[in-house]
């Protein structure tokens, strides 16, 4: 699959080297696509291009920006060249403020989510959120001691969350879906939750796991 990237962060680059890994094209897609040359020079089957390129590029799309230019990113992309597309919203709304005792601050209410807020302004796009609630150095093929982590799902777009488990199952993850866009009220604060461990103790890594009995 040709998959395009929005961003050029720790995050997009993992996930453009990690898929490229499992047999996908990659374009990673910046403002300024020159300081990905050491990342291209690392991944030479992939590519490089502005936010337009990567979105013209991409049969699936990955939105990895800070939750605070989302927005942006997409409208610099050109929302009609993401129409129709299935993109992984990896985002979370994570306020410019500090933590208070180790918990992040979000921008969002209890009853709405950033995943809800992009697509309202782009309905066009078929977001499915994941990717948000692990570190980058956890997205790609985790090895965990019992087993798979889970990545929870969610999207307005049945197709689209088909096509987003089918890249996650791929990479080593079990996939819980959630269901509608709504469920991201509750899956992007598992990023606060993920993060608690790391701000108070220094301790990033661990990964979620949805357990059922026997």
């Amino acid at each position: 699959m040709k998959i395009g990237i929005l961003g050029s962060g720790t995050v997009a680059q993992t996930l453009g080297a990690g898929f490229i890994k499992h047999g996908h094209e990659v374009m990673l897609g910046s403002r300024a696509p020159a300081k990905l040359a050491e990342w291209q020079a690392a991944n030479p089957r992939g590519r490089v291009g502005s936010f337009a390129e990567a979105a013209d590029f991409a049969e699936l799309a990955v939105l990895a920006v800070k939750g605070t230019v989302a927005a942006a990113a997409l409208k610099s992309a050109g929302p009609q060249r993401l129409a129709g597309k299935a993109v992984i919203d990896a985002t979370n709304p994570i306020a410019d403020a500090a933590p208070v005792q180790g918990v992040l601050q979000f921008f969002t209410g209890p009853n709405d989510s950033l995943l809800e807020q992009l697509q309202r302004e782009f309905p066009a796009i078929r977001f499915v959120k994941a990717f948000n609630s692990v570190g980058s150095a956890f997205m790609i093929d985790p090895a965990m001691q019992d087993g798979p982590p889970t990545m929870f799902i969610c999207g307005d777009d049945e197709p689209a969350r088909q096509a987003v488990r089918a890249i996650v199952e791929s990479v080593g993850w079990g996939v819980a879906d959630m269901g509608a866009a709504v469920a991201a009220r509750a899956i992007e604060p598992l990023c606060m939750l993920w993060c608690i461990p790391g701000l108070l103790r220094g301790e990033w890594a661990h990964a979620f796991r949805l357990v059922k009995p026997a």
